[in-house]
């Protein structure tokens, strides 16, 4: 879970280092299953993925998240990326529709008591179409199966302009907002230099 003890930056404009992005983000929590909402019959299907799919977790990572900046499992070796997709405690899952991939489903259920909704998305090519509404109403039923007392995610401005509020409606509270800066990935080669396009790419020579 995101550290929000820390001491928090002071009012004002802050200057990055050359070649970081600065992502705001906010954390949200839910501390009983809520009411799901009506999700469209689509032919969707889930199929589990373990530590045997790296190829096809990571093929899934990119195509859902070049452009909204998700970048940190591409930094992962195959032997991490395995360890952590074939854990007892993680259910990962690829959301199918005639036999394409269409989206990718994370449950974190390392921690004790608790689910972290870790990566939930869906191919831009089915944003609109009910995808992101049946894979929430699978995410919430599943994490709830569990004895859990609570669960939580994290959103930033680089997602869906629509995400914050489909988080929301799904039943997700706001309890905090952070600040991440980190090395922009497009800079370091884990991402293409033409992704995630709203995030302006500022070079190491300020170009």
């Amino acid at each position: 879970m995101a550290d929000i003890h820390k001491v928090p930056l002071p009012v004002g404009y802050h200057p990055l280092p050359k070649g970081h992005l600065a992502n705001l983000v906010t954390c949200l929590e839910m501390t009983a299953k809520p009411a799901l909402r009506p999700a469209p019959e689509q032919g969707f299907t889930l199929e589990r993925m373990g530590a045997e799919d790296t190829g096809r977790f990571r093929a899934l990572f990119r195509s859902i998240g070049q452009d909204i900046m998700w970048f940190s499992r591409l930094m992962l070796s195959e032997e991490t990326l395995a360890a952590i997709i074939g854990h007892p405690g993680v259910q990962c899952f690829a959301l199918v529709r005639d036999g394409h991939d269409m989206g990718l489903l994370e449950l974190d259920f390392r921690e004790q008591g608790q689910c972290e909704l870790s990566f939930f998305g869906v191919a831009p090519s089915a944003v609109g179409g009910g995808a992101g509404r049946f894979l929430m109403n699978e995410a919430l039923t599943r994490a709830w199966a569990q004895p859990i007392t609570r669960m939580w995610v994290h959103t930033c401005h680089f997602d869906h302009p629509a995400a914050l509020g489909f988080y929301q409606r799904s039943g997700f509270r706001p309890y905090a907002v952070m600040v991440e800066v980190h090395p922009d990935p497009r800079l370091t080669g884990a991402m293409p230099r033409h992704a995630s396009p709203q995030a302006p790419l500022i070079g190491d020579n300020g170009t």
